[in-house]
């Protein structure tokens, strides 16, 4: 009797098949131990170059696709969609299609504008602010976005650095309009958002947009020229794509209960703003919501852990960029703490470099060659990208000074030049980047830039101040630095400081009051003559260390307080609120 094998052979596999397979194992099996990231990188890094191709072909095509482009197209293909959503309210695209022809209607009855000219927008988070900018940038008008949270001086510093032939204004901060109109250029034309005005030569657009038509105005008017065109200027952080849902204020409480009524999937965030929904009391069912995505950057490591712990399987995104900048970096991988992660592929395209710096001396080290060296692995570098025709730095409107000061020429040989983005970073062994801390004039609080100089001069305007140093310092639990400043008194002064509260309350924006006071008797300087501030940073604001009289700004009294070591134990506790 014949077996089954011989009534029905099996097929034998070629003889190479095998070793193929060990092969493939072996290249798998390599590939994880020493290559980990090499599909997220080469998903990550293709996505980039066809984003990058892509822009290319627009540049050869000779078409530019702005925001405006991409907005009016969708409004044709989905009027009905949601756009946007603010208190209940939704706003389709036609609505804000429609809206934004009004708004660009009235301004071309009303003033003179031409394609080019530059409109400032000082309004908070509400529909109207994207209706306004959508129908300026409908007229070709480069459209400028202030901070809302800016005052006097440095507020007006912005709309002059812009030139903005109109200032328009939100209803919520004819406040603020009323502190600077009186020293506004007098060739701005302003307009506010109501119904009538109680400011001599303010216009209004509420009752205008009602009475406006809604048909669009010629196309020819809106077409940017080339990518090297400006179509914003940008005083403040933060954009939004797809449906949104816009509150007027952030809300710690309500922020969940919005996500799931409103089925929210993707969220924009800052590290201040997933430290506050860390800090609420944990209540049931917190993973209960749709969020897959969260955007953002500042977020230290101990909160990153704690809000996917609480909040369940939430990818976060952490990226580092600036918008003025040439170089960005995503953490497409999801490394707690990371900002991103390179390669040789992504420094192909997007050259960089961590160079060492001169903390004492607060520029970057030369050699005896005068050229700048590169730190090792797991040291921290200021952040430089290289400057070319791919990546290029377009610099700061109207100040040439500021631009020239962000470059850096003759780094590594003759004719280079590079962009200093004036951040210290760490790159590990595995490739991945972190932020390490803010070199130079700026530093971030409550999620804003905080620039010492304009505190300082702020400060120097009172009487009794002979010299002011501002910078920032770490407070355990918070992101970013509180502000503090080292004052040196003019002979036979006194602080005063009621004087010094009233001051800086009222010329500067609440996130960049200084936290903390330190008077000197001398101010201490760098080897280039300037004031020294690492040395400070270290010190920080410690009572039982530093001898120097120390005060707090309290905003429950209204004042600044002498620093005592119980009021520091309180600050270090959390028991008092920043």
């Amino acid at each position: 009797m014949r077996g089954w094998d011989d009534l029905y052979p099996l097929p034998v596999p070629p003889s190479w098949v095998p070793g193929a397979a060990v092969g493939i194992l072996s290249l798998h099996f390599i590939q994880k131990l020493l290559f980990p990231y090499f599909w997220a990188d080469l998903r990550y890094l293709l996505k980039v170059l066809t984003y990058g191709a892509r822009m290319e072909m627009y540049r050869l095509q000779g078409r530019v696709v702005t925001v405006l482009d991409k907005f009016v197209k969708l409004a044709e293909k989905q009027p009905h969609k949601p756009f946007l959503i603010y208190e209940g309210t939704v706003h389709t695209y036609r609505d804000v299609d429609r809206r934004s022809n009004r708004i660009a209607q009235v301004f071309l009855q009303h003033e003179a504008l031409k394609k080019g000219d530059t409109v400032a927008l000082l309004m908070g988070n509400e529909p109207d602010f994207i209706n306004v900018w959508f129908g300026l940038a409908k007229l070709g008008c480069v459209v400028a976005f202030l901070n809302f949270n800016v005052r006097f001086r440095s507020l007006l510093h912005c709309v002059s650095s812009c030139e903005p032939k109109i200032l328009v204004v939100g209803a919520d901060l004819l406040g603020t309009l009323e502190e600077i109109l009186p020293k506004l250029q007098k060739d701005v034309s302003v307009w506010i958002m109501a119904k009538d005005s109680t400011f001599p030569n303010v216009h209004t657009l509420l009752d205008k947009i009602e009475a406006a038509s809604e048909d669009p105005v010629p196309v020819n008017r809106c077409s940017a020229n080339s990518l090297k065109s400006a179509v914003l200027y940008i005083f403040t952080s933060g954009t939004t794509g797809a449906t949104c849902v816009l509150k007027k204020k952030f809300s710690a409480s309500q922020f969940w209960n919005d996500c799931r009524k409103y089925n929210v999937t993707v969220i924009q965030y800052i590290g201040e703003l997933c430290r506050y929904l860390c800090n609420q009391p944990v209540k049931e069912g917190e993973k209960n919501h749709k969020v897959r995505l969260a955007v953002g950057n500042g977020v230290r490591n101990d909160v990153w852990r704690e809000f996917l712990d609480r909040f369940g399987a939430v990818k976060i995104c952490e990226f580092y960029g600036a918008t003025e900048g040439n170089i960005c970096f995503m953490n497409h991988t999801g490394k707690i703490g990371s900002v991103g992660r390179t390669n040789f592929f992504y420094k192909l395209f997007f050259p960089f470099d961590l160079i060492k710096y001169d903390f004492q001396k607060d520029e970057p080290i030369r050699n005896k060659h005068g050229w700048c060296e590169k730190v090792k692995k797991g040291e921290a570098g200021l952040l430089i990208s290289k400057v070319n025709a791919k990546n290029p730095f377009f610099g700061y409107a109207g100040n040439k000074r500021h631009t020239e000061k962000k470059l850096l020429c003759e780094v590594f040989k003759k004719g280079d030049l590079y962009f200093n983005t004036g951040d210290l970073m760490v790159q590990d062994h595995d490739n991945f980047l972190y932020f390490w801390d803010r070199i130079g004039d700026t530093f971030r609080w409550k999620g804003e830039n905080v620039a010492t100089t304009e505190v300082s001069d702020v400060i120097a305007m009172l009487d009794f101040i002979q010299e002011a140093n501002v910078y920032g310092v770490s407070v355990p639990d918070h992101e970013g630095k509180a502000g503090m400043a080292s004052l040196i008194l003019k002979q036979n002064a006194s602080l005063d400081l009621e004087q010094m509260y009233k001051q800086v309350v009222t010329y500067l924006p609440s996130y960049a009051c200084p936290l903390f006071l330190r008077v000197q008797e001398k101010m201490e300087m760098t080897g280039t003559f300037k004031q020294q501030k690492f040395q400070l940073v270290d010190e920080g604001f410690n009572p039982s260390t530093i001898t120097d009289p120390l005060y707090f700004l309290d905003n429950s009294k209204k004042a600044y307080v002498l620093l005592t070591k119980e009021l520091y134990e309180m600050i270090l506790s959390g028991k008092m609120k920043l």
